[in-house]
């Protein structure tokens, strides 16, 4: 073992759903400056690619933006095979794609259940089945899952949402118990108020300062500081963490402020 600095090994490619923007696109950054490759998945075909060639222009590596509608499994062949054409076999994941609900219990219907469900939840089991042969093949693989506090504690607003987000909790444990004895960990992000654009529009519809009063670190979170964390996870750094859930809400599951 060395203590050498290790957060861009492996140097293998990883694919980010939802990478075109939020923190899928910030863990993207984050792994392009430390030289790995990334396929950007994204239901915005065009974003991502603007975004992987602007990773190219800043950062000198192999980035590659694909169209994937990830509520269709039929989509994820088609991506796999232009990530590996590009890029090369992936040897990370990370599962940042998903939507919100903001109906509540009454707003609920088939239609929306199914969406969140299938992309937040369904989508990140069939994407991990999908890609298991090239992770398994490739030493110091791993996996990450954006999850949520809400997963945690709960939130009236989205419960679609926020049972997804445990469900991702759940299976980050049951996968990291399988893919363990082929040398890949699996492990679970759960993000608190960053400043992305699915939660701009709850900041600016809301009084001032609604969600910082309760951070312990007295300010909303910039994507960047969860890219960080997913590079870490990602890296020889973390090569004795599987199962585990890293939550990065600047205190906000611990905070009794009101």
């Amino acid at each position: 073992m060395t203590l050498s600095p290790a957060l861009g090994s492996p140097g293998t490619p990883v694919i980010i759903t939802g990478g075109a923007s939020g923190i899928g696109l910030a863990s993207a950054q984050a792994l392009a400056a430390v030289g790995r490759p990334v396929a950007l998945w994204d239901i915005n075909g065009a974003k991502a690619a603007d975004a992987a060639a602007a990773i190219t222009a800043e950062y000198g590596v192999a980035a590659v933006g694909v169209a994937a509608d990830l509520s269709k499994l039929d989509a994820i062949a088609p991506a796999l095979a232009a990530t590996r054409a590009a890029v090369g076999a992936p040897g990370g994941l990370v599962h940042a794609a998903g939507i919100v609900d903001t109906g509540s219990l009454e707003g609920i219907t088939p239609e929306s259940w199914e969406a969140g469900i299938g992309i937040h939840l369904r989508a990140f089991a069939f994407v991990a089945q999908a890609i298991q042969a090239d992770l398994a093949a490739q030493p110091g693989s791993a996996i990450v899952a954006i999850a949520s506090i809400n997963a945690t504690l709960g939130n009236g607003i989205n419960p679609i949402y926020s049972a997804a987000k445990g469900g991702l909790l759940s299976i980050v444990r049951s996968l990291a118990d399988r893919l363990g004895r082929d040398g890949v960990r699996v492990n679970s992000v759960s993000p608190g108020q960053i400043m992305t654009p699915m939660m701009k529009p709850a900041v600016d519809n809301l009084p001032p300062r609604f969600f910082e009063n309760r951070i312990l670190l007295d300010r909303i979170g910039d994507p960047a500081e969860i890219g960080r964390v997913v590079r870490f996870l990602l890296s020889n750094e973390a090569s004795y963490i599987t199962a585990s859930e890293i939550v990065v809400d600047g205190g906000n599951i611990s905070s009794q402020r009101t």
